[in-house]
């Protein structure tokens, strides 16, 4: 982190949002309020605006959001408020979605499962979460402050959530800084119950 992210979003520039995030949108029948976890420069927020979504975006990075703001395609209209803050650290309202693109991993382990609890605590009654875990294969595996895990323990994190698509995805590519890497990633979309009651069952 201490080289700094401009590389990596020159780098990824041009590529479309996140599969997770159409995929947790296409489930929803209206537009309703979103908060962006490690937005980066906006590929995932423009989306989330285009199609008339409130947004909250969050960087750890004051780059990340000078980037989003000054985006050409950011709507006029666009309802969106930024925060440069870490995501572990950072407080949001309640809301219909949480995306988190390749974001939790870089929150610390000792520090995820707050951040989980927090993340599942603030979706409303059919608010779902969309974004991506790293499993124990990962290239990054044991770094410092990167938090990975078993299919199994994923699994577990999603108890009490309706599972919509969980995708297990394992192999060797580069990162978008063109660094070859082993990638083990689970790519995850879960609803939370319509009813709190009915979390509180489950």
């Amino acid at each position: 982190m201490a080289q700094g992210f401009g590389d990596y979003y020159d780098a990824t520039a041009a590529r479309p949002p996140r599969k997770t995030l159409l995929a947790a949108l296409d489930r929803f029948e209206r537009p309703g309020r979103a908060v962006d976890l490690g937005c980066g420069d906006g590929r995932d927020t423009i989306e989330l605006l285009r199609r008339g979504w409130q947004v909250v975006a969050i960087d750890a990075e004051a780059d990340a959001i000078a980037r989003l703001q000054a985006r050409p395609d950011l709507p006029a209209a666009a309802r969106l408020v930024t925060e440069v803050a870490r995501f572990e650290a950072a407080r949001w309202a309640s809301c219909d979605l949480v995306n988190a693109s390749f974001a939790l991993p870089l929150c610390p382990p000792a520090a995820f499962p707050a951040l989980w609890h927090r993340i599942v605590g603030s979706l409303l009654p059919g608010g779902r979460f969309a974004g991506q875990l790293y499993g124990e294969r990962d290239g990054w595996a044991g770094n410092p402050g990167i938090t990975h895990m078993t299919r199994a323990a994923a699994e577990r994190l999603l108890a009490g959530l309706a599972v919509e698509l969980f995708e297990e995805d394992e192999t060797d590519a580069v990162t978008p800084r063109g660094k070859p890497k082993h990638w083990h990633i689970f790519h995850i979309v879960a609803r939370r119950s319509r009813s709190r009651a009915g979390d509180q069952r489950q």
